[in-house]
């Protein structure tokens, strides 16, 4: 991508009150060619400014303009994920011999930490700096016993933006009491502009995942770790993401894509590259790198016109896998006292 050379800029601004009267600020945050917007409710990217294979700038991420339609809302538009991305089944797990229950917010199931999440809270925020990169430190705390987890958790999510275009999350939290950890970021991208009306199906991407879990009726996992082969989850070669979209009986459970796949890189020190979408309109490149094992990837089925049509837009979070308290054989998503929960993804935009 050409360089633009921008003057670094925070700034904060009242966007709206809740019902309790606590107020809600929109954070703008320049920095190279990236604009940002964020909440202090639920961390929420209102908007994501980047330019396009001319130098125009459009927002490509999908939001509200006002507070209300985020608190009535269901989509989880920009939201800040936690304390357990994805779903749970049944909205219970048992930890060190105890069970616990969760909200039942999406059928049977808990999901993405039930009805009030991280994505409903409001949290601290603060200018970041470091070297020429520019950003936003977002705090909360979680109480023991929210949402029915347990141990108090401390919370800490950087968004940082650099001059190369690059939009980097880098998460930590640590706990009193054995609890789960599996935070995300659930930005709905739409690389021809989020004001395009066009629908994300014939974005190409390219993902480095021999593998996924699928699910049944309820979007659960089977436990399976199923091989793409021959399947409208083999996205290894680069296709348009509409390209199989029904053609499977997995794919009509989801309504579309609703999955999560098993990256072939694993758990990782440092953020290594999965993926990469390209829009052949606005020429606009995404290059996602992660530290996680997984990424959901969900093509707006559910969207249903009340700002945004079904398949405006698609969310890419990287995840541990779904029900992971539920599957031995995944991947833990246990933290316990004297640990730090880890984590960074890193969203590269450029131009073709």
């Amino acid at each position: 991508m050409k360089k633009m050379r921008r003057t670094v800029i925070i700034s904060k601004a009242h966007f709206g009150t809740l019902a309790d009267g606590t107020g809600v600020d929109v954070w703008t945050v320049s920095c190279g060619p990236l604009v940002l917007k964020a909440l202090s409710y639920g961390g929420t990217v209102q908007s994501l400014e980047v330019p396009d294979r001319h130098g125009r700038s459009a927002n490509i991420a999908l939001g509200y303009d006002s507070i209300e339609r985020y608190v009535a809302g269901t989509t989880y538009f920009g939201a800040l994920i936690g304390r357990y991305g994805n779903r749970i089944a049944d909205g219970r797990f048992t930890l060190d011999g105890m069970t616990y229950q969760l909200p039942v917010n999406n059928g049977p199931n808990s999901l993405h930490g039930g009805d009030r999440g991280f994505d409903k809270r409001v949290w601290d925020i603060e200018p970041y700096a470091k070297g020429e990169d520019t950003g936003l430190t977002l705090r909360y705390v979680s109480e023991d016993g929210e949402q029915g987890y347990p141990g108090r958790l401390t919370v800490k999510v950087d968004y940082i933006l650099t001059r190369d275009a690059q939009w980097r999350i880098d998460y930590a939290a640590t706990t009193d009491k054995p609890t789960l950890a599996n935070f995300t970021q659930h930005t709905y991208f739409n690389l021809t502009g989020a004001a395009s009306g066009a629908a994300v199906h014939d974005h190409e991407l390219r993902l480095a995942a021999s593998r996924y879990t699928p699910v049944d009726a309820d979007l659960i996992p089977t436990g399976e770790l199923a091989p793409v082969d021959g399947t409208p989850f083999d996205f290894r070669a680069g296709k348009a993401l509409g390209h199989d979209i029904r053609d499977s009986q997995q794919l009509l459970n989801a309504h579309g894509i609703d999955h999560n796949f098993v990256l072939d890189k694993g758990i990782t020190a440092a953020p290594e590259p999965i993926a990469r979408f390209t829009d052949g309109t606005s020429g606009r490149t995404l290059t996602v790198s992660t530290t996680e094992p997984g990424v959901q990837l969900y093509t707006g089925n559910f969207l249903d016109g009340s700002g945004y049509r079904q398949g405006a837009g698609f969310a890419f979070e990287t995840q541990h896998f779904p029900d992971s308290p539920n599957r031995p054989a995944f991947p833990s998503t246990v933290l316990r006292p004297g640990q730090t929960y880890r984590t960074s993804t890193v969203y590269a935009f450029g131009v073709f």
